[in-house]
């Protein structure tokens, strides 16, 4: 017989498509939270004092998703489009505005591009990364994060988002963001919906995924969350950024199974490296768990 877990976990399985799919059968992530990974998650973050302390201050953005059925993620959150400097990370919409302009015909994947994107991403290359930014052009780039066709993960009436308005050098600042002032800036659900939306095929387009995975995967800088799933025999694509004591990783982490999430986290505070390599260890485990449940609820008992 199942157990009682076992059967609430069914139900939920079978009433929790409350987010309505959008292109292609993809929901947008916003309209996907769900209850029981909200409840699941409140636990965690109970558990750990100074995570309580930042999400309650609002000095986090958090964003964790199941996202193994990609039509219908579940997603729990904490203060999602609290935008925040964010360092590095926002090298995820450059990324972004040069597949568009790939697809678009005014830019071409050459060799020299290709390996831009990846070190951009692998190691973070500020170098290139600015080069990439000069090849879209800086007031391209903001045209795209505020464009409904490509996803508008700028958006004023969300409170900001995604935002790229200086190059990655000691160049001075071309425009900071008209909400916050800030210079590269993300919230979680911006970056949160920049990896569903790549991933699903619905923010760029599926033909590029194998390059993009090359581009995420095998992660150059170990620490916060790659140091943290270290030995765990887990898929990591990821983007961080570290400024003084700003923090922000951001993943899709995928089990041996398949089963996957993705998880954006983006805060201020002292010893947040670790902090973040400790989260993703305790959400590792829970959602472990979860996947474990789900399966067990999936396999017939003989």
């Amino acid at each position: 017989m199942r157990s009682t877990r076992q059967l609430v976990l069914l139900l939920l399985m079978l009433t929790t498509a409350a987010c309505r799919a959008g292109a292609g059968g993809f929901p947008e992530l916003r309209d996907c939270h769900d209850e029981d990974l909200q409840a699941a998650v409140d636990q965690l973050i109970s558990a750990n004092a100074n995570w309580r302390a930042a999400i309650h201050g609002r000095e986090a953005s958090v964003v964790v998703a199941d996202v193994t059925d990609p039509k219908k993620p579940l997603v729990a959150w904490y203060n999602p489009e609290r935008m925040f400097y964010a360092a590095s990370l926002p090298k995820i919409a450059i990324i972004l505005a040069v597949f568009v302009e790939v697809d678009a015909g005014r830019l071409e994947l050459d060799e020299e591009t290709r390996t831009q994107l990846i070190r951009t991403v692998r190691v973070s290359s500020n170098r290139d990364a600015t080069a990439l930014l000069n090849k879209v052009g800086i007031e391209r780039v903001a045209e795209i994060l505020q464009d409904p066709a490509h996803g508008k993960l700028y958006d004023p009436n969300y409170g900001g988002g995604l935002w790229v308005g200086k190059a990655y050098s000691k160049a001075p600042a071309w425009k900071r963001d008209p909400i916050n002032h800030i210079s590269h800036g993300a919230s979680a659900m911006a970056a949160a919906r920049f990896y569903y939306g790549a991933s699903t095929g619905t923010l760029i387009d599926s033909r590029h995924l194998p390059l993009l995975e090359e581009i995420f995967g095998t992660p150059g800088v170990n620490h916060k969350f790659v140091r943290g799933l270290s030995g765990r025999n887990r898929e990591v694509f990821r983007k961080s950024g570290t400024w003084r004591t700003t923090h922000a990783d951001s993943a899709v982490v995928v089990h041996p199974d398949g089963d996957a999430y993705l998880v954006v986290v983006i805060g201020e505070g002292r010893g947040g490296d670790q902090e973040l390599s400790n989260f993703i260890r305790k959400l590792d485990d829970l959602m472990e768990s979860r996947f474990q449940d789900r399966q067990a609820v999936r396999t017939p008992a003989r």
